[in-house]
């Protein structure tokens, strides 16, 4: 007999299952290349946050090979026991340089870096104020830290500024993502950063998904848009998506930082990453910055998908960035899709609430380095026969 807990959480389960919103993990059996092996079966992927092609380079496994033989496989405390090593440190000061900053902070994952920072900065009786569509460790970092949380319209500047207007808190925290990860598109960065100082404001950016991709030398939206550490205080990377290894980073002043090291929750009560990794990383940054051909490259392939799909009269959101998602509406129909893709050999994840709001289920298409113009020639041809495939267009959108 299933327990009575199993009982109550397997309502939620079908719950899920009738809104086309369960999800189900994939059984990946190769390293992370365009061409992926899952569940026994091979496929043309275009859903890994692989933007550089450098998870799975030479250099970056050469390197974490040689630091394993070296430090070991695990780091064996926190930053502030005995995990702190010389592979942390030297990367910690390589991120700040890259980025312009006068320091830069470690952490485990992106989703620890946002609950610490924001925790840190705010409180009760300050004011948290973040983008509608800001990632959801961004949110409930928000919504954890004890401030009035607020959510002002999607890169909306106007209605943000009235809403800083109105406050009373003491301190003010305005948070957003640099690219947005299932929109693809940019935060309104200048004008956000002219309202900050303004209204006596602070100003943090999430770069997850455009740090090493975008701006002349890779260095993220900020680079792109030409602010510093002063524009934009507090600026959060992580190191698992273009750079292809693992953790984050936040880049700042050096009270910023030194706050972080001693307020952070995230930061002091976890175990450092594995000393590996920060070399791979190392290994990654240096790639990042010789290698000014991968950005390239990707930017090609974008203009290059975003010409065919026009051609083919599809629903692309409006992005210049590795993420390309085409627009569908309903679970259902995203499902189908991702569904008949996958029959014919592509590999992409169909994206269904509540990660995106209802009525506005996507398929998330993401290029790399590591794809050639062939595979996006064949993905472009397989998308639109199946887009124009009678199962599929005789399917509601909503």
């Amino acid at each position: 007999m299933p327990s009575h807990l199993d009982q109550t959480l397997a309502a939620a389960l079908a719950e899920r299952r009738a809104q086309y919103r369960y999800r189900q993990r994939k059984l990946l059996q190769s390293p992370q290349t365009p061409e992926l092996v899952v569940d026994g079966k091979t496929y043309l992927a275009f859903c890994s946050n692989d933007y550089l092609g450098l998870a799975n380079h030479p250099q970056v496994i050469a390197a974490q090979q040689q630091a394993a033989a070296r430090w070991g496989a695990g780091s064996g405390a926190s930053h502030l026991v005995a995990g702190h090593t010389q592979e942390h440190h030297a990367l910690e000061e390589e991120l700040a340089a890259f980025t312009g900053r006068q320091r830069a902070l470690l952490f485990s994952t992106g989703y620890m870096a946002n609950l610490g920072v924001i925790s840190t900065l705010v409180g009760q009786g300050d004011g948290v104020f973040e983008d509608r569509l800001n990632h959801a460790s961004l949110l409930d970092g928000g919504l954890l830290s004890g401030a009035r949380f607020q959510r002002f319209l999607h890169s909306d500047i106007n209605n943000l500024q009235a809403r800083l207007r109105k406050t009373d808190a003491a301190r003010k925290l305005v948070v957003v993502d640099g690219v947005f990860s299932m929109d693809g598109d940019c935060a309104p960065l200048p004008q956000l950063a002219q309202v900050c100082a303004q209204e006596n404001a602070w100003l943090m950016v999430d770069d997850a998904h455009g740090f090493g991709v975008l701006g002349e030398t890779g260095a993220g939206t900020c680079e792109h848009f030409g602010l510093d550490q002063q524009q934009v205080p507090v600026l959060m990377g992580t190191l698992g998506k273009a750079l292809g290894s693992f953790g984050a980073f936040v880049a700042g002043s050096e009270t910023l930082i030194e706050t972080l090291i001693n307020f952070a929750r995230p930061y002091i009560y976890t175990t450092a990453m594995p000393p590996p990794v920060a070399a791979a990383t190392r290994a990654s940054l240096r790639l990042v910055q010789s290698e000014a051909w991968r950005r390239t490259h990707v930017q090609q392939l974008i203009a290059q998908f975003r010409n065919g799909a026009q051609d083919l009269g599809l629903q692309l959101m409006d992005s210049f960035s590795p993420v390309q998602p085409l627009l569908v509406g309903s679970e259902a129909k995203a499902l189908a899709i991702a569904e008949a893709l996958a029959q014919r050999g592509i590999l992409i994840i169909a994206i269904r609430p509540p990660t995106v709001p209802v009525g506005s289920s996507r398929l998330r298409i993401t290029l790399s380095a590591a794809h050639t113009e062939a595979q996006v020639a064949q993905l472009l041809d397989v998308l639109g026969e199946v887009m124009n495939s009678t199962a599929i267009r005789g399917l509601a959108d909503d």
